[in-house]
């Protein structure tokens, strides 16, 4: 599963990159208040939608970066905080599970990430065992996309509130050298998948939910600083090898 990753990129210059409009409403290229090395659910990540112009609903979509709550809320929830966050869905079941479904018809986005956190319990010299942190990342420091869900609530018990945009990640069986370190992995969509998977005029979807091996054979593991362990650090710091030899650490 994928419950805590890293980001560097300000809504500026992910719109450059990935030829979007920022919806965010702020923020420079290059803004370091941006980036975020220890994103954990319930917060306010970004996300990439493709929707089609309110005001020219006729002209071709377009890519917007939008802010929305990390831990999907279904549209017919009642409340929110009552359970644990969605901020996973499984791609395998996600077309059958009433909290995602309708989003995977009308509301899929992407989810960019420089990486993510995995962890593995592992022995310690005195007999005791530690939760070990792992983090996977591109090798050449690109960043990538994960496929999401989006959906808009409404509090029924406020009809006057700001309706809260939430969105989840999706997750497939790990592929290649990421089985040694956990069973569950983000899906990572390449970009010639990510049109496809954007398009609100579209339901075709279930070939796009797998696996791209040439994807994951770009992501490399490295163990990291148990700092990361407490969602109250962040800074780059987390992402450095926890040797301190700045090489990278392979799992056999």
């Amino acid at each position: 599963m994928c419950g805590r990753y890293a980001t560097t990129a300000d809504p500026a210059t992910l719109a450059a990159e990935l030829d979007a409009i920022d919806e965010t409403g702020g923020g420079e290229v290059g803004d370091p208040d941006a980036a975020n090395f220890n994103v954990a659910p319930t917060t306010q990540v970004l996300a990439v939608v493709a929707r089609h112009d309110r005001e020219n609903p006729d002209d071709p979509v377009s890519r917007r970066i939008r802010r929305m709550r990390w831990g999907l809320v279904p549209p017919f929830a009642k409340e929110i905080g009552k359970s644990a966050p969605l901020f996973n869905a499984r791609s395998e079941t996600v077309a059958t599970k009433p909290s995602f479904a309708q989003s995977l018809r009308y509301k899929r986005c992407l989810v960019p990430m420089d990486g993510w956190f995995e962890w593995q319990v592992e022995p310690t010299p005195d007999g005791r065992t530690a939760k070990v942190p792992y983090y996977m990342s591109p090798a050449d420091g690109s960043r990538i996309c994960t496929a999401g869900l989006w959906a808009v609530w409404h509090d029924p018990k406020n009809p006057d509130a700001a309706p809260l945009v939430s969105t989840t990640i999706l997750t497939a069986d790990s592929v290649a050298q990421l089985r040694n370190v956990h069973e569950r992995m983000p899906l990572i969509l390449p970009p010639e998948r990510w049109d496809a998977w954007l398009d609100p005029d579209s339901l075709g979807h279930p070939d796009l939910i797998r696996p791209s091996l040439d994807a994951v054979s770009a992501i490399t593991v490295r163990r990291v600083s148990p700092k990361v362990n407490s969602v109250r650090n962040n800074g780059p710091e987390l992402l450095a090898p926890d040797d301190g030899s700045g090489e990278q650490m392979a799992l056999l």
